[in-house]
């Protein structure tokens, strides 16, 4: 993850963006990884760990109906919650990560490792994904860090 990281630190410093996070599954691991950066101050706000529905919806004011309908693990509360990363915080570009890292939790339509990504920039439309990542918790909540940071990659280069 060291090189994806300072790729990410370095085009934020470059583009003079400022990053939040709202993590779910990852437990503000995303966050956690871009604060043990030297200058870190200078492209991140907050972090927001949101593992319970309620700080989604308190934190994020991600909606109880699209929780209802959806589940937490959806690109739709993916998308409300980078959503309220941005309008909660003082960031330019966010992240967002809620799935199901295991070992239990996982259904048929939704197995352990499935997990949900937002990214979004303060001026323009959010985009989701869903990848489904194999390995046990900690490999897939670290497989799901780098695919955020690679998101956050994409969407700066775009």
């Amino acid at each position: 993850m060291t090189n994806i990281l300072k790729e990410v630190s370095n085009k934020l410093h470059a583009n003079h963006l400022v990053m939040a996070t709202a993590e779910s599954c990852t437990g503000g691991w995303v966050a956690k990884q871009i604060t043990d950066l030297e200058g870190s101050s200078a492209i991140f706000d907050r972090g927001f760990v949101t593992y319970s529905n309620e700080a989604k919806q308190d934190m994020l004011g991600v909606s109880a109906e699209t929780i209802n309908e959806f589940g937490a693990v959806s690109e739709e509360v993916a998308l409300e919650m980078v959503t309220g990363a941005i309008e909660h915080s003082n960031a330019d570009i966010a992240v967002s990560i809620s799935g199901i890292a295991g070992p239990a939790g996982g259904t048929k339509l939704k197995p352990v490792g499935t997990v949900c990504f937002g990214w979004k920039k303060k001026e323009g439309e959010a985009r989701a994904e869903t990848i489904l990542f194999k390995g046990d918790r900690d490999s897939v909540r670290s497989q799901a860090v780098d695919y955020a940071l690679s998101g956050i990659m994409k969407l700066i280069d775009n």
